[in-house]
């Protein structure tokens, strides 16, 4: 396989803006009220899972050459996407539902990391099995273990942030680590794949080209609209409202 030099750097940027977006949409989560808040938590897991984690993989997959044209099963590709924005909405559930502001409880962020991880790793796995090629694809197990691993603790990782991290720039710094665990994960999973080719064959009639396309326009449309919401709410906005309501319901409840 050849990855060239800028397609993991373009994959690192996708994982990066993806996390940006998400831990921005989790910041607004933590501050929202009831109502908003689960909304909030929807638009970062498609953030995270969507654009960071799943765009990133297709975005370094398309800029690989596996020695042969390559063909992907659009079915099995859309499932890997819904299964990285569940996965991460778990996750983030798991963490708010149980893993409170204050709560120094781990489990709730270790079982949500478990979650996501395996998740994670599930969506990789996914992705691959949409490649259509003339070759037989095997895997080195200890490989695939240690991808399974690196999923997991960045997935922990990346809810801890959800949890603590606020301002800008903690968020990008954040963020840029996020990155490097999300296509870290990425490329073990790749370097654990074995492809014997079957020149013999007919040739695969790819459509990564189409995919690319759909990728791009889909990505930069799922960024603007992400933007545009976080553009158009406040956060201190958010933080005003649900301080009233508790005030409001705990009048209610001392009454």
């Amino acid at each position: 396989m050849e990855m060239g030099t800028y397609t993991p750097l373009a994959a690192y940027a996708v994982a990066v803006l993806g996390s940006i977006l998400g831990l921005l949409s989790t910041e607004r989560a933590r501050h929202a009220t009831r109502t908003t808040r689960n909304w909030w938590i929807g638009v970062a897991a498609v953030s995270i899972g969507g654009l960071g984690i799943w765009g990133m993989h297709f975005t370094a997959m398309l800029g690989t050459w596996m020695g042969a044209n390559v063909s992907y099963d659009i079915p099995i590709t859309l499932l890997s996407m819904v299964v990285a924005i569940l996965v991460v909405a778990a996750g983030l559930f798991l963490v708010r539902r149980y893993g409170i502001d204050g709560d120094t409880r781990f489990w709730p962020l270790a079982a949500g990391g478990l979650v996501t991880g395996l998740g994670v790793a599930a969506m990789h796995y996914t992705g691959m099995a949409a490649i259509v090629i003339n070759a037989d694809v095997s895997y080195n197990a200890g490989l695939v273990v240690l991808s399974v691993v690196i999923a997991v603790v960045a997935s922990t990782v990346a809810l801890w942030f959800t949890r603590k991290v606020s301002g800008f720039a903690a968020v990008v710094g954040a963020a840029l680590v996020m990155g490097v665990a999300v296509t870290g994960m990425h490329y073990t999973g790749m370097y654990a794949m074995t492809m014997a080719h079957d020149h013999s064959a007919s040739v695969v009639v790819g459509n990564s080209e189409e995919l690319i396309t759909s990728l791009i326009i889909g990505g930069a449309g799922v960024s603007v609209l992400i933007i545009f919401l976080l553009a158009l709410t406040s956060a201190d906005e958010d933080r005003e409202e649900a301080e009233l309501l508790d005030r409001v319901m705990r009048r209610t409840s001392q009454g």
